[in-house]
């Protein structure tokens, strides 16, 4: 089977969606399907370490990231006749499978259209929240771009396809796909509550987990046990240290050897993300102040907040000690995840999977979960914050989850994951999932 994947971004820049498309090519290619993966070509440095790939087909693009890392392509006549000349070469596309949200689904969407292949679309993100959440005028960004996948996509014959907010957008690429599937059942529920069902007539969105790594799982767990964490490295910072020093930290803890079997008693806690305010980075740590809690915490990631974290950890000061760790690459995540005590997972109505949770779960590790779809979703093994049943974005109930998270991994009781969920979660058994789907729709 020839599958091609449409991305709003490089397969190889940054970011979750990216990772999971370059996983699921892995898993779909070992299984002897041929994947051809089609974005906005990748500028910059990534773009210059990048091998050459011949499964990839780099639109030409615009870049909108002062790295150049992230580019789009306007969809159009012009775009349409490049990727056509650029596909004819390559064997018959039996599926046309869509995982943006932008520029990348409106591209593959009028592929698919002209060429009648089926399409699998997956849903990946909440765009409604998104987009409250990182601009300043989402009502009016949200108007904009309805009008303009209306424009890029045409109208379908007797179908007048009204509304102007997050879900009448998602409905306008569910009614061209074939198959709809989601990263969770909460968020298949919800996309399903709100008529974002695929063209074909198929009652229900197909509910198909993004996946983890086999080969790294395996190896992050042969090394898993109660290994120590691995030595920090020179990129990592502990900010408040009046020396300055790299491996300084907040709380004023030296990081000499002498020091370290100290703090391997320590609860151990690992935050991982983008910092941006969606993912609840800010009230994290101010909970962590409020908490009172000792431990070893991690922050492992980037974005636009890293300054003003840095700044809100030196004035609240907490007990625990908070190392901003920088981005890592996945398998060193991983292993940084597999030797916390526990995971702690902030946004709230955000994710649709909740990668991070799923991950440590596999590896063993535990979480303390803000969000009550998530931690429905992941079953046992984790703290809930508030009541488990309803949202509560208070720091206050933050704080109450992180001590009773402190309190029970002190005491050697921690919570335990479903061990089911390794095996789940595997991305071979994912891919023999959405293989199925791909099955459905071209029979």
């Amino acid at each position: 089977m020839h599958v091609v994947m449409f991305g709003d971004q490089h397969a190889e820049s940054l970011g979750g969606a990216q990772v999971s498309m370059r996983l699921q090519r892995r898993f779909l290619e070992k299984a002897g399907h041929t994947v051809t993966m089609v974005a906005p070509a990748m500028r910059g440095p990534r773009a210059r370490a990048a091998a050459d790939d011949s499964a990839y087909v780099d639109l030409p693009a615009i870049p909108i990231t002062v790295d150049r890392e992230y580019s789009m392509t306007w969809p159009g006549r012009r775009t349409d006749r490049w990727l056509d000349a650029a596909m004819a070469g390559r064997p018959p596309v039996d599926v046309v499978h869509i995982q943006g949200d932008f520029w990348g689904a409106f591209i593959g969407v009028r592929y698919a259209q002209r060429h009648g292949i089926p399409i699998v679309h997956t849903m990946h993100n909440r765009l409604d929240v998104g987009i409250e959440a990182t601009t300043p005028f989402p009502k009016t960004v949200l108007r904009v771009l309805n009008a303009w996948q209306r424009r890029a996509l045409g109208r379908r014959v007797g179908a007048a396809e009204p509304g102007h907010d997050g879900w009448a957008y998602l409905r306008r690429f569910a009614a061209r796909a074939a198959a709809i599937t989601a990263p969770s059942a909460h968020f298949a529920h919800r996309l399903e509550a709100n008529g974002v069902l695929p063209g074909s007539g198929a009652p229900a969105v197909d509910v198909i987990w993004n996946g983890i790594d086999d080969d790294v799982l395996d190896e992050v767990l042969s090394l898993r046990p109660d290994a120590p964490v691995p030595p920090s490295s020179p990129a990592e910072t502990r900010v408040g240290d009046a020396t300055r020093r790299a491996e300084a930290s907040v709380s004023g803890v030296s990081s000499s050897p002498a020091r370290v079997s100290a703090l391997e008693r320590r609860p151990r806690f690992v935050w991982l993300g983008r910092m941006s305010p969606e993912k609840r980075l800010m009230p994290f740590l101010e909970a962590l102040a409020a908490s009172g809690v000792e431990a070893e915490v991690e922050i492992i990631g980037g974005g636009g907040q890293l300054r003003a974290a840095r700044r809100l950890v030196e004035k609240l000061r907490p007990r625990a000690t908070v190392t901003f760790a920088g981005r890592m690459p996945y398998a060193q995540t991983l292993r940084r995840i597999a030797a916390a005590d526990a995971v702690v997972q902030t946004s709230i109505g955000f994710e649709t999977q909740g990668m991070t949770i799923f991950e440590a779960a596999s590896l063993g590790t535990p979480s303390v979960v803000s969000d009550p779809d998530l931690a429905a979703e992941l079953g046992e093994g984790f703290w809930a914050v508030g009541d488990g049943v309803t949202a509560d974005s208070s720091v206050a109930a933050l704080a109450d989850a992180l001590r009773a998270a402190a309190s029970d991994i002190s005491a050697g009781t921690p919570r335990v994951p479903d061990p089911t969920i390794r095996e789940r979660f595997r991305q071979s058994s994912r891919t023999a999932a959405m293989v199925e789907v791909y099955d459905r729709v071209t029979a």
